[in-house]
């Protein structure tokens, strides 16, 4: 039985647009569709015939002459049209003729749900290899998918068991996932709570279509407002930066939840920045750069997304608590507090006319959670509190608390807030403190985001001051980077001489020192430099010197050939080899130590800001960003790199002492990151630690570093 369908405005778009065809489809083939709808190859003819899809449906089975009404084709040559979109459900060593024959009839995507491809080895690499190949121009989504359903249109291609439902919301979330399994499982949990989806997707192994090609449609989707991603790997860093900052200068807000946190990164680094800038720190530093919320918990996955589908900003941290019940009022307003909000008392206009709400001495008005006592059991009185809350100068959004008492009239209850909506922008959350879903989703559905656990609201909140950060505009100019010639490098690790030399090759400049090869020598440099001087050991393999009894500080001149000759003994007991060669360095005093460091992976290459010295690992005050695509970092990023950092104080003048000199640390950034983008690979890793930021005016220092050639 073919039906008609109702084109939507997607439809109607280039039949070149594959993704289009893919989420609006006119019509669907389904191979190997079987007449068993409880087998996970009779699923999707059953959900589309159960959620209404519109488009004719033409399953292929050559066993069965029907399937739920529907007539069946013996093979995809005896079609009567070229389907927009081909379900497989073959197994891994036949699904690839069927893509084959899919494309040669022009099918502009197929979703191939079987797995036993790259996910489990060598030979699934080459079946999925052969698959691509047999797909030519035509769109892959999968294999290894659980499929895609476009809640908006009601078109579910997709075998998930979730879709047993008989009806989920839609609404402004659309979902991207690298996982199948996590599909479902954010679409019935979303259908639970009354919160509204508007395309789901599952990439999976990402033969072709991947989170990047889906974050650049929904980002262009009328119907969606926010995009929430499951991430297990960014397998085209590039191309996924451009998507999300489409998505973000389309007002769309992107929310991800990325597992692997615990992977550790670089293990076999021999930089302090290799340590610390594991691959999850890459992530952060990604996410960060192009507007990119990062859930910390999978709850937050739904939890951010439903309280920025709701359209409103917040503007600062004041929050109002309107309660019925004080225990439940205190565990928000502690949940805040933490995360850095506040939650003042009314001011005296407020707390009056909150006051003439409620006669009696019930009601604790003049303090925050404001605690209205009937409001549960009057939704008047609600209704009234709500609109003196939003119209207060004294406070950017309300956290209402539905009780015990508002759960027999759940309806009511939503009314009442959902009235007060209209008269300000300030965001309005729920949390509904006994456990009752019902009353929940009718929150959420009513557009105000309901949360059951106290933490949430502390977490959307934040998430709504997130959105105002600024992202990085790729389309602003990265300074022109003067040529500097690299040429007569050659590969290995550098000694710390040779590595700021290189650094000072562009821009970064070392203290004074001098190389040795022992005592007598080194009592000449030490006199030379004057004062007190820092004796190091000299060595390319050995970049931890400290570990080993490699450093000395503060050698007075007559004391520098005694203390050479005790690093020797030291080095070689810790090492096993003889030490040779030694740097005498001059003695910086009155700076603030930091490290400077460059970490390159798969995502692309970070510059690593923080607090530095040996206990850099230790304290882990620090800060990241990805270069471009092309040139080093701006001053206005570098600058803004030094403000984050937990040790800015330090820098700032704190508790009487000098300010550094933050003009020239900015300087040095650019530089240093200038010189990570003109060497490309060609740069292994590179360090600063530490460099010293001296008082205001007089510059910065590199006083050790760790640079490592790569062969090309």
């Amino acid at each position: 039985m073919t039906t008609s369908h109702q084109l939507s405005p997607a439809a109607t778009r280039p039949a070149a647009d594959a993704i289009s065809r893919l989420f609006t489809p006119r019509s669907v083939a389904v191979i190997g569709a079987s007449a068993d709808p409880a087998k996970t190859a009779g699923r999707p003819v059953s959900y589309l015939l159960r959620h209404g899809y519109s488009g004719a449906i033409y399953p292929v089975n050559p066993k069965v002459d029907a399937i739920a009404g529907v007539r069946c084709y013996p093979d995809i040559s005896s079609l009567p049209e070229v389907p927009d979109v081909g379900i497989v459900l073959l197994g891994a060593e036949r699904a690839h003729h069927a893509v084959r024959e899919l494309a040669a009839r022009g099918t502009g995507a197929a979703i191939v749900l079987a797995s036993g491809y790259t996910e489990t080895g060598a030979e699934g690499a080459r079946r999925q290899a052969e698959l691509v190949e047999a797909a030519g121009k035509m769109r892959l989504l999968g294999p290894n998918t659980i499929g895609l359903v476009n809640v908006t249109e009601s078109i579910p291609l997709s075998a998930s068991g979730a879709l047993e439902m008989e009806q989920f919301p839609a609404g402004g979330i659309g979902v991207v996932s690298q996982s199948g399994g996590i599909l479902g499982a954010v679409l019935s949990r979303a259908a639970a709570r009354g919160v509204g989806l508007s395309k789901l997707v599952s990439t999976s192994n990402e033969a072709d279509l991947d989170l990047s090609d889906f974050i650049d449609y929904l980002a262009d989707d009328p119907a969606t407002r926010v995009i929430a991603l499951y991430v297990e790997s960014v397998r085209h860093p590039d191309k996924f930066r451009a998507a999300a900052l489409k998505a973000a200068k389309a007002g769309k807000p992107v929310v991800a939840f990325k597992i692997g946190r615990s992977e550790a990164g670089a293990r076999a680094a021999v930089s302090h920045t290799g340590a610390m800038a594991g691959a999850d720190r890459m992530y952060d530093a990604l996410f960060a750069q192009v507007g990119i919320i990062r859930a910390q918990a999978f709850s937050d996955l739904i939890d951010i997304p439903a309280a920025l589908a709701a359209g409103r900003r917040l503007n600062g941290k004041r929050i109002a608590v309107l309660t019925s019940t004080g225990g439940a009022g205190t565990l928000v307003s502690d949940s805040l507090g933490v995360s850095g909000f506040e939650t003042p008392p009314p001011d005296t206009a407020t707390a009056q006319q909150l006051r003439a709400l409620q006669k009696g001495n019930h009601a604790a008005l003049d303090r925050n959670p404001i605690d209205v006592t009937l409001a549960g059991l009057q939704p008047d009185l609600l209704r009234s509190a709500i609109r003196i809350l939003l119209a207060s100068p004294a406070y950017d959004a309300v956290a209402v608390i539905v009780g015990s008492s508002g759960l027999a009239m759940p309806h009511l209850m939503a009314d009442a807030i959902t009235d007060c909506l209209p008269e300000s922008d300030k965001p309005v959350l729920a949390y509904v403190s006994p456990h009752a879903p019902e009353a929940a989703a009718v929150l959420n559905q009513r557009g105000v985001p309901a949360f059951s656990a106290p933490e949430s609201c502390a977490v959307a909140f934040g998430a709504m001051l997130s959105v105002q950060r600024l992202v990085r505009n790729d389309d602003a100019p990265t300074p022109e980077a003067e040529f500097i010639d690299t040429t007569d490098l050659l590969p290995g690790p550098m000694d710390e001489a040779a590595a700021k030399q290189l650094f000072a090759r562009f821009g970064v400049p070392g203290v004074r020192e001098q190389e040795v090869g022992g005592a007598v020598q080194a009592e000449a440099a030490a006199r030379n430099l004057g004062g007190q001087v820092v004796l190091k050991l000299l060595s390319s393999t050995i970049t931890h010197k400290s570990d080993v009894g490699g450093v000395a500080v503060g050698v007075a001149p007559a004391e520098i050939g005694r203390r050479l000759e005790k690093m020797r003994e030291d080095v070689q007991c810790h090492t096993g080899h003889a030490a040779e060669r030694f740097l005498v360095q001059e003695m910086v005093n009155g700076g603030v130590e930091l490290i400077l460091g460059m970490h390159r992976d798969a995502l692309g290459t970070a510059i690593l800001l923080g607090m530095g010295g040996v206990t850099a690992e230790l304290f882990q005050d620090t800060t990241m960003r990805l270069l471009p695509a092309t040139g080093g970092l701006t001053r206005d990023e570098a600058l803004a790199m030094i403000h984050e950092l937990k040790t800015w104080p330090l820098l700032d003048g704190f508790r009487g002492r000098p300010k550094a000199d933050v003009a020239a640390l900015a300087d040095a950034i650019v530089a240093f990151s200038a010189m990570a983008a003109a060497m490309g690979t060609r740069l292994a890793e590179a360090e600063i630690n530490p460099i010293f930021v001296l008082p205001a005016g007089q510059g910065v220092r590199a006083a050790d570093g760790v640079a490592v050639i790569g062969s090309q």
